[in-house]
């Protein structure tokens, strides 16, 4: 499946780093794009393994505030 998050806090390439590598390292999460320019978070994930929360969870715990936009 796959979602699309915003944070409008992106300030930097470090922020979509540290947000990539954090959403990468869950369990379920097969890939996790970031653009800075526009604040989009793409996630492609299997929502039997992670839900929509924990990824906003782990953003927030990440530094940066994010919204769920689509499915």
């Amino acid at each position: 499946m796959k979602t699309i998050l915003r944070s409008s806090e992106l300030s930097c390439p470090s922020c979509i780093a540290k947000i990539e590598k954090s959403l990468k390292s869950l369990d379920g999460v097969t890939n996790a794009r970031v653009h800075f320019t526009t604040g989009r978070i793409e996630v492609e994930y299997n929502p039997d393994r992670v839900s929509t929360d924990v990824l906003v969870k782990t953003i927030r715990d990440a530094g940066y505030n994010a919204t769920v936009t689509a499915f």
